[in-house]
């Protein structure tokens, strides 16, 4: 006798034990379902699916019913004990879980552990889900239906094939990159507010960084100009935007990663060897913070659809424009193309460089020497800025750091080249 079976039930049990753990050593516990009863019910599903072939498919639809059946009972039961709030997420998942050993008998294994794993996962962070609910607003709300709006229903539906001038303009892929540099901002901006307004420099400057190295550079400068003067508020500010600096490096090497995976060794070495020791500058700023918090800046949320527009409009703007500097100029002409595109913001040099060099119309050492110029003009312009909406003190106190990151930078250049 073939011994799938028995694993087949003993994977169902065990995730079911899992589900069913959790859902016992919940903080409200459960009147339905716990330890015993979920791996019951896994079981059940799997069993029903493994003699359906024999006695007919709607064994699996009775036992489906009879789960039903139970969870309206259990239900009852416990509105009869006085539960005021019975809810309905042990019964969902006591559904789900059959659906689960159904799936196991089926033969599809991957997908069933998948599921009942992340069931148990999706349960226990119900507060930490219910805390983020709570921070985020309607606008937020919106902002992230967007994001699936452009993702979803933008993108499936935009033509795959190129346009225009030097054959440059691939409408899907423009809006993919818009999608793919809106989705990572998007994650930093949920971790921002799951983590709450005012936390540590190390995680402020983090996340500022996944969200904008530069919008975080505005806010941390406005709030410094408006709070008292303090050498703890000051070098804590330049730990911040260290740290974003230093994520915005890592930034560009994943974009290169994901974008242009054949020129990830010839475009992100020199940067990462810049990147590397911008790591190591922020680290040595944040040991020089004694006050062990800070007010993380603020940012808007970077899925609102208009955003996201502009960054398609400056990302195909600029694709042209490097393609046209590069074919018209030479490498001085991209390299000027760099220097103006980085002043704001490195995704979208970094992207449209990606892009045509992992097309080859782009040499993927001019393209990494591009990017450390693009750098470079970022950093200048975060220190104007710093200057601009800081004061004097704060320009200054940045610009040390960020002229050891230039040295640094033009000494990768020059052993680049």
């Amino acid at each position: 006798m073939s011994t799938e079976p028995f694993v087949t039930l003993a994977i169902a049990i065990g995730v079911g034990m899992l589900v069913g753990l959790q859902r016992e050593r919940s903080s409200a516990g459960s009147h339905i379902g716990g330890i015993r009863t979920f791996p019951l019910v896994t079981a059940l599903g799997a069993l029903c699916a493994m003699v359906s072939g024999d006695v007919g498919p709607w064994l699996v639809a009775v036992g489906f019913l009879g789960v039903v059946a139970t969870a309206v009972l259990g239900n009852v039961v416990s509105i009869t004990r006085g539960d005021p709030e019975p809810g309905m997420t042990t019964e969902v998942a006591m559904l789900l879980m059959f659906v689960v050993g159904v799936v196991l008998a089926m033969d599809m294994r991957e997908v069933a552990v998948a599921v009942g794993v992340g069931t148990a996962i999706l349960l226990q962070l119900k507060e930490t889900l219910h805390g983020l609910v709570r921070k985020i607003g309607d606008q937020d709300i919106r902002a992230v239906l967007q994001f699936a709006l452009i993702t979803f229903i933008v993108l499936p539906v935009l033509p795959n094939q190129t346009y225009g001038p030097f054959e440059v303009w691939n409408p899907y892929r423009i809006w993919l990159m818009v999608v793919l540099v809106v989705g990572l901002s998007l994650f930093g901006y949920v971790a921002l507010r799951l983590f709450g307004g005012r936390q540590g420099a190390a995680v402020a400057g983090v996340l500022g960084g996944l969200i904008s190295s530069t919008a975080t550079t505005v806010s941390a400068a406005r709030r410094i100009k408006q709070a008292p003067e303090g050498m703890g508020l000051m070098r804590s500010t330049v730990a911040v935007l260290m740290l974003a600096t230093a994520v915005m490096y890592v930034r560009v090497g994943v974009l290169i990663a994901i974008v242009a995976p054949n020129q990830v060794r010839v475009m992100a070495l020199p940067l990462g060897a810049v990147g590397a020791v911008v790591i190591v500058l922020a680290l040595m700023s944040l040991t020089r913070v004694r006050n062990g918090s800070e007010h993380a800046a603020e940012h808007q949320n970077p899925a609102e659809l208009k955003g996201a527009f502009v960054f398609g409009a400056l990302y195909a703007v600029i694709l042209l424009v490097v393609a046209a500097s590069k074919h018209w100029f030479g490498d001085a002409g991209l390299f000027a193309a760099a220097g103006i595109s980085g002043l704001t913001d490195m995704d979208a040099i970094t992207l449209s460089s990606a892009r045509l060099a992992e097309r080859g119309m782009l040499d993927g050492a001019v393209a990494g020497r591009a990017l450390l110029l693009a750098s470079l003009s970022n950093l200048v312009f975060k220190t104007g800025l710093a200057w601009g909406l800081g004061g004097r003190r704060l320009a200054l106190e940045l610009a040390v750091w960020f002229a050891v990151i230039g040295g640094v930078t033009v000494a990768v250049w020059v052993f680049a080249t």
